[in-house]
């Protein structure tokens, strides 16, 4: 049936081309790859980073640094989510879309030019912004392009592709491991690498077809995106929604992606002056301010690719969880599927952080298992969050939600930050506590409605 029907347009007429699907599908998924490959980068230069600008090489002040910035990064992703998600619900998904590619592609290669560690946090506010705002807009753009079958397979995609990104950049920092000067790749070249990805805009606004969706609901008359997403029929969803994305954001960001990395490195230095101090039958156990030069240095060297190799099993096992929890949840129910998500990152986290003190191959497959539990509510929450809001405000209410669950993350980060440097640089108590906010996630999630079996809502 090819006419419409009192003026609603029919599917055939919101669906676009072969060749257009395919094009929507690959942009979305280079920019939330590239978006990966962004946030990955901080956690491997964080370390060398702080100390090289603050000429420290304590771990209390890396750790209190590194909380505020990446605090900065999770307030700028949901300021991000909110301004270019009501960016793309006013002026279309695809142009909105390569502003945000832009943005933070660009603030991200001006970290080359920092001088201090504040000035890393601005700049990383401002990429934040684009990420914020690139995940919303691609997210819409392919739930309204493909037939809604295809909807758990393609939200599986689009969660694994920002943990490709990660992968690489990891991959990147094991083969060209990241110091401060001298020995191996310097963090200001990575930083300035972090500009390539401006390259797809290119083909963005070359190939890739606007939403038709989008289009037949702005002809109906003008949108107020962020009254209606909290209006009383959509309050609710949207409350609910930034809880179920803010919960593993701080699973993630406060704890497993965005601290893990760190703590690798110190643990594997740790490991390495402690059989320096064996080799030359030390009475107490050196610290790092006692090594010589030739000692440093040779720490640095069987060091350097640790927190690398840490990010790589993160990175895999999130790949794959990202592809298994939207299947699972369009098999089982969105509802049943979050609470297992939520009781498996509890139960594996408790044992990273409870039970794994030393750098170890055992150490590496509990941190690929906790990177498959904690990340697989990216592939979970393109699929979910979709499904809550009509076209008219699908972007500002995912991006709202989605985003605005990164500033709750960003007190879990700074909680985070403060724990590290009250507790004189140790990471393992911090881990441990912060992580229990999956217990939350275990009760929440049966106050929201089931989505299984049902169109998205026009």
């Amino acid at each position: 049936m090819n006419e419409t029907t009192a003026g609603k347009p029919t599917l055939a007429q919101t669906t676009p081309s072969f060749s257009g699907k395919w094009m929507v599908l690959i942009a979305a998924f280079l920019g939330w790859m590239f978006d990966g490959l962004e946030m990955g980068l901080f956690p491997i230069i964080a370390r060398p980073a702080i100390q090289d600008l603050l000429h420290v090489t304590d771990d209390k002040l890396v750790g209190l640094w590194n909380g505020i910035i990446q605090s900065c990064f999770l307030v700028g992703a949901a300021c991000g989510g909110l301004l270019f998600g009501w960016m793309g619900d006013k002026l279309g998904r695809v142009k909105t879309m390569v502003w945000s590619i832009l943005a933070y592609s660009l603030f991200t290669g001006l970290g080359y030019v920092a001088t201090h560690p504040w000035q890393l946090g601005v700049l990383r506010f401002m990429a934040a912004m684009g990420m914020g705002g690139e995940w919303s807009l691609g997210v819409a753009l392919v739930m309204e392009c493909w037939p809604e079958r295809h909807r758990p397979v393609l939200a599986g995609m689009i969660g694994a592709a920002s943990n490709v990104g990660f992968l690489l950049i990891a991959v990147v920092g094991m083969l060209f491991p990241v110091t401060i000067t001298g020995h191996g790749l310097g963090w200001r070249w990575m930083m300035l690498a972090g500009a390539a990805p401006a390259l797809l805009c290119l083909f963005i606004l070359g190939f890739v077809p606007e939403s038709q969706r989008w289009k037949a609901s702005v002809q109906k008359g003008p949108s107020r995106p962020l009254a209606e997403i909290f209006s009383p029929a959509l309050a609710k969803k949207t409350i609910l929604a930034i809880c179920f994305a803010g919960i593993p954001l701080i699973g993630t960001w406060a704890a497993v992606s965005g601290w893990v990395p760190v703590w690798t490195d110190q643990l594997a230095e740790k490991q390495e002056i402690a059989k320096i101090s064996r080799q030359i039958n030390a009475p107490t156990p050196l610290t790092r301010d006692q090594l010589t030069p030739e000692q440093v240095t040779a720490v640095k060297k069987e060091t350097s690719g640790a927190k690398a190799v840490s990010q790589i099993m993160i990175s895999i096992g999130a790949i794959i969880g990202c592809f298994l929890a939207p299947v699972i949840g369009g098999k089982i129910g969105r509802r049943p599927a979050y609470f297992g998500l939520c009781l498996l990152s509890l139960i594996v986290c408790g044992i990273l952080f409870r039970a794994m003190g030393t750098y170890s191959p055992m150490f590496l497959l509990v941190v690929a298992a906790a990177g498959l539990t904690t990340a697989a509510f990216y592939g979970w929450l393109p699929l979910y969050l979709p499904e809550l809001f009509p076209t008219r405000v699908r972007a500002t209410g995912q991006g709202l939600s989605f985003n605005f669950g990164r500033v709750i993350a960003a007190a879990g980060v700074m909680g985070m930050g403060l724990m590290v440097y009250f507790r004189g640089g140790d990471y393992t108590f911090a881990l441990g506590t912060i992580t229990l906010i999956y217990v939350l996630g275990l009760f929440l999630i049966w106050l929201a409605p089931e989505t299984k079996g049902k169109p998205l809502p026009e």
